[in-house]
């Protein structure tokens, strides 16, 4: 798209709409941000498709903020605690000093002894670290593999450089029902 320096001369389109099919990313000051309307998301419990606005924003980083921002994501997708968010930082440490295997590390090592973890120092009472790996344990980011060695979802913990964090918002339904009540009609029980 051109720049628009002067409302005087704008190049007019009275039968078509040029942003329907705009795919440019348009270039903020951290980043581009492009917009699509799309019809790919299928709801997988009816199959239905859903058609839906597209705003996908491209943000670079350096490997200090990278962390921070995958961490950040993580936190709100899955809403960790600060427990669960301190003990996922101190196994992200432990992942990233694994060797990979085919792209990723599939499992970990987490040894509680001396106060510490696998040798390091804590920073946290082994009850509040077994509390947060009770937390990440039920959120699927690990599962027991043998004693003190768990595997790793490897959709949260890799080594790539890129993360994309999707949230769609739908609007809610308003029944019959809920509009009557909100005109202070009281609900009939069964």
């Amino acid at each position: 798209m051109k720049k628009i320096t002067s409302l005087k001369n704008l190049k007019l389109s009275p039968k078509i709409n040029p942003l329907v099919e705009l795919s440019t990313p348009i270039r903020v000051k951290s980043g581009l941000v492009a917009t699509k309307m799309s019809n790919d998301l299928v709801d997988c419990s009816t199959g239905e498709q859903h058609t839906h606005a597209l705003i996908h924003t491209l943000k670079v980083v350096d490997d200090t903020n990278f962390v921070k921002v995958f961490a950040e994501g993580i936190r709100q997708a899955f809403e960790l605690n600060r427990t669960e968010m301190r003990v996922f930082y101190k196994v992200l440490e432990v992942y990233e000093q694994e060797k990979m295997i085919g792209g990723f590390a599939d499992s970990i090592t987490l040894s509680l002894f001396d106060g510490g973890l696998n040798g390091d120092a804590l920073g946290m009472s082994n009850r509040t670290f077994q509390n947060g790996l009770k937390g990440l344990l039920n959120k699927g980011f690990l599962s027991p593999k043998v004693r003190d060695q768990y595997w790793v979802n490897p959709t949260l913990f890799f080594k790539g450089d890129r993360v994309a964090f999707v949230t769609e918002y739908r609007r809610k339904k308003i029944t019959e029902q809920d509009r009557l009540e909100s005109q202070g009609q009281q609900r009939l029980i069964d």
